[in-house]
């Protein structure tokens, strides 16, 4: 058996004075997940706008100044990441957060293990408040992470709300899904629950979300956050029967845990109650012959 214990973030910005008080936050919440004995650590989409209240109330409230002050400090997130990931040999997908590309802004979020730095995965698909709002940019691909623990794909908020995006990780290997989000309302938590739900349910195999929560009424791109850690499978032997491994309060900050065995993802996709995974492609012919069928008028 192949058991990893995942840690799930429900994860609040605070508000910062300084560069060691967040570093002391970031220590405190890996020390706290590496003491129940976590494997890898998921914190959430734009858990890292709380840096832009280093650059003072002004630069944290504009919308542009507060991206440029977060990409400015990536560098030093990402050693710090890299540092805890290696001091208690874990993996970490560290808080997702803006980069700046030449001309482009991106929402990456950057995966660490005992090795240090793994790889990123930028989000591929913007909602409307990036696109509109807030000027960044879909990333050009996928990334499929090959680790001690196991295969592992990021589809980051808005991203696990479309199938084909982790179909495409699926297929390429990955075993774990991890859906780290950002949403304002319980409608936006609930369209990236449901989403995770249904990525795990047709592609057999474990997903997990860690989003924001509480408000950050200083930082208009992130005032409000809405949402509760989960860990989900699909219902099948082996698994949950409702699908839920693990849930959290909803807005209650903390990390949210659960033991999984891998082993079982290959077991659901090659003899489960049910073959999703397998009979994903028979959808295809079926879905280029749609017949329309018109009701006729009544008579008389």
């Amino acid at each position: 058996m192949r058991h990893v214990t995942i840690a799930a973030a429900a994860y609040p910005l605070d508000w910062l004075d300084d560069w060691s008080a967040y570093e002391a936050k970031a220590r405190a919440w890996v020390e706290q997940a590496a003491r129940d004995g976590a494997d890898l650590l998921v914190f959430p989409e734009y858990g890292a706008m709380e840096l832009a209240s280093l650059g003072g109330a002004a630069v944290a409230a504009d919308l542009d100044a507060a991206l440029q002050e977060v990409a400015r400090h990536r560098p030093a997130m990402e050693a710090l990441f890299a540092a805890l990931a290696q001091a208690h040999e874990l993996y970490i997908l560290a808080p997702s957060g803006p980069v700046i590309a030449g001309a482009t802004r991106l929402n990456r979020a950057s995966l660490f293990g005992p090795g240090g730095l793994i790889g990123h995965q930028d989000k591929a698909i913007m909602t409307r408040f990036e696109r509109e709002d807030w000027d960044v940019a879909g990333g050009a691909g996928l990334t499929l992470f090959e680790t001690a623990i196991g295969k592992i794909g990021v589809v980051i908020c808005y991203d696990s709300e479309f199938p084909l995006l982790s179909r495409a990780l699926a297929e390429a290997g990955a075993e774990i899904l991890l859906a780290p989000s950002c949403t304002d309302t319980l409608a936006g938590y609930s369209r990236v629950r449901i989403g995770a739900m249904a990525r795990a349910l047709e592609n057999q195999c474990v997903t997990v979300q860690a989003p924001t929560v509480g408000d950050a009424a200083w930082c208009p791109a992130v005032d409000e956050n809405r949402g509760a850690a989960g860990i989900y499978g699909p219902p099948d032997r082996g698994w949950p029967e409702t699908g839920v491994i693990a849930q959290g309060t909803l807005d209650r900050p903390g990390w949210v845990l659960a033991t999984v065995d891998l082993d079982l993802v290959a077991l659901s996709r090659a003899d489960g109650a049910v073959l999703l995974f397998a009979h994903w492609p028979e959808q295809a012919e079926r879905a280029a012959r749609v017949e329309i069928a018109a009701e006729r008028p009544r008579e008389g």
